[in-house]
């Protein structure tokens, strides 16, 4: 197969109902506004309902993107969903939503790498439609972090989304991918995890008891962490692409946190009106976050052909990773 460029042909977006603002914590745990909006600049998340999935957020992000385009499910050659919250450890939740979608016999797969886990899936996505592996895929980040956050730890529950950005990618003349750079380091897993559920340590009743089945975040490390990748990897991305920091236009992080958003763009020396924050609205939503921003900005006309872009993000591995895209309307 012929390699040929791939463009992003549209985007959706979907978040749940329910919106729980720092009010409501400050009805059920010690913490007040002030004290959240200083520390995360977050004032509102919106949180699935009880009975609503992962796949259940995907498919109506998807349904969204596939409404711009005037494509249909079938129109689409493969699905991927990033997410750290599947429905079950197996089946891949994209396989649950290609089937709702009405897309017969299509790949599906997830990818699981946390928060990074939109700047894996589309490196991984665009390299397909690069290869000419498949002319479209659909690639959806959708989590629904709410029901793995402590409800009594306002460390953590706090932080956390639920929400779905989809994406689709076709085949292009023009190449909107530039570069793309990928690291992890495994080495203390301990800094950002869920302890139970896998192969390591089940899910039994000690440890559901003593709360292992919830994140566990060590708050101060992840911040450097962050902090330090998510520069290093838009320099390198920027780098690969023969690109300099005073030709971007735009810069859209991973929504984990104002201050280390802000710490970013700092030394990249972006002002504000080009980084890309909605973080206020939806907190933490892991690989929706990118997504989400992407489409609101779209829908707001804040992005044009030919605008260059990093997105960047990190989360649990720990993992980092950014790509720089050229915008093709």
């Amino acid at each position: 197969m012929n390699a040929t460029g791939v463009r992003i042909a549209a985007v959706g977006r979907y978040a749940p109902e329910r919106v729980v603002t720092n009010a409501d914590f400050e009805q059920m745990l010690d913490t007040t506004d002030e004290w959240i909006v200083t520390r995360t600049g977050m004032k509102r998340r919106h949180w699935a309902a009880p009975e609503q999935a992962t796949s259940d957020l995907a498919i109506a992000a998807a349904k969204d993107a596939l409404s711009r385009t005037g494509l249909g499910p079938n129109d689409i050659d493969c699905y991927v969903v990033a997410t750290a919250t599947p429905d079950f450890p197996f089946p891949a939740t994209a396989c649950i939503v290609a089937s709702a979608l009405g897309a017969v016999d299509k790949p599906a797969f997830d990818i699981e790498i946390a928060c990074s886990g939109f700047i894996y899936g589309l490196t991984v996505a665009a390299s397909m439609v690069r290869a000419g592996v498949y002319k479209r895929v659909m690639l959806i980040g959708a989590e629904t972090l709410s029901k793995i956050a402590n409800p009594k730890d306002r460390g953590t529950v706090i932080l956390f989304g639920d929400g779905a950005g989809a994406v689709i990618l076709e085949a292009s003349e023009r190449d909107a991918f530039l570069a793309s750079e990928l690291g992890s380091d495994g080495a203390r897993p301990e800094l950002l995890q869920v302890a139970i559920g896998g192969s390591r340590r089940a899910a039994d009743a000690a440890a559901l008891d003593a709360g292992e089945q919830f994140i566990r975040m060590e708050g101060r490390e992840v911040f450097k962490f962050a902090v330090t990748k998510m520069i290093e990897a838009t320099d390198v991305a920027l780098q690969k692409a023969g690109l300099s920091k005073s030709d971007l236009d735009f810069l859209i992080p991973h929504q984990a946190n104002r201050r280390i958003i802000d710490a970013a763009a700092k030394y990249l020396d972006m002002p504000p009106e080009k980084v890309l924050v909605n973080i206020e609205e939806y907190g933490n939503t892991s690989a929706a976050s990118i997504p989400l921003a992407l489409s609101e900005a779209l829908d707001a006309g804040r992005i044009k052909d030919g605008d260059t872009i990093v997105f960047v993000g990190f989360g649990g591995g720990l993992s980092w990773g950014a790509v720089c895209w050229k915008w093709i309307a």
